[in-house]
């Protein structure tokens, strides 16, 4: 595995609830990290989980035991007629033999897709460092059923940063996977460094957010000024 070299403690500032959790696709077996468990039976989502609440790397393979789809959406496992159809949500596939879950200060390596659950104040943060240097629109894909697709596999395949509320997916609000009122943010690593030097320069809490009628006062009097040099060029 790459070893990581991008300083990632920026993220602590935030105090998240729960730690972000890198992802790593191999195919080659990691060394210095323990497999998962194998009767313990997880969905793909609920490693997330597993990772932040256990706090150590692990890594599975398609031989661990799972009780949803992700061996399918990986491409461990030929997925079934009736899913493939489409009737359960859509196939995507990455082909790699082990996935690696590390909370964010438990990462030696550069994680393919980093995960963040955050709060709405805070995924606006996190969010605003997308658009900061690039003006990047935001965008979020998912469906109601196969959420670890769209917050995990999609984001790694497209290079796009990726936000979902995992209580509008059935199996991660079924599960209660994660906390109530919570966004998922998914980083791919091409955005990595970017968003987190973003994050290093950038306001994190703006006035406006602060004071409502200082906001409204400097708004009218910025417009004031850009209609007054429009006018008399």
């Amino acid at each position: 595995m790459r070893p990581l070299k991008t300083d990632l403690s920026i993220y602590g500032k935030f105090d998240f609830e729960r730690p972000p959790v890198g992802v790593k696709f191999l195919f080659k077996r990691p060394e210095g990290i323990d497999q998962l468990e194998m009767d313990k039976s997880l969905a793909f989502c609920e490693r997330i989980k597993e990772a932040q609440q256990r706090g150590t790397p692990f890594y599975i393979t398609k031989d661990n035991t799972e009780e949803c789809v992700g061996k399918f959406l990986l491409g461990m496992e030929e997925m079934a007629p009736f899913a493939e159809s489409g009737q359960i949500g859509t196939e995507l596939k990455i082909y790699q033999d082990y996935v690696v879950y590390s909370p964010i200060d438990k990462l030696t390596f550069e994680p393919d897709v980093l995960i963040i659950t955050a709060n709405h104040s805070q995924a606006e943060i996190v969010m605003r460092a997308v658009s900061y240097s690039t003006g990047e629109l935001y965008n979020s894909k998912t469906t109601n059923v196969m959420g670890c697709a769209w917050a995990c596999i999609y984001p790694h395949q497209s290079a796009q940063v990726n936000y979902l509320v995992p209580e509008m997916i059935h199996g991660m609000k079924a599960r209660r996977v994660f906390p109530e009122g919570s966004i998922l943010i998914s980083i791919p690593y091409h955005w990595i460094r970017i968003m987190t030097q973003n994050l290093q320069e950038m306001e994190w809490v703006l006035p406006a957010y602060t004071d409502r009628e200082k906001y409204l006062a400097e708004w009218e009097r910025i417009i004031g000024t850009l209609i007054r040099e429009s006018e008399n060029p």
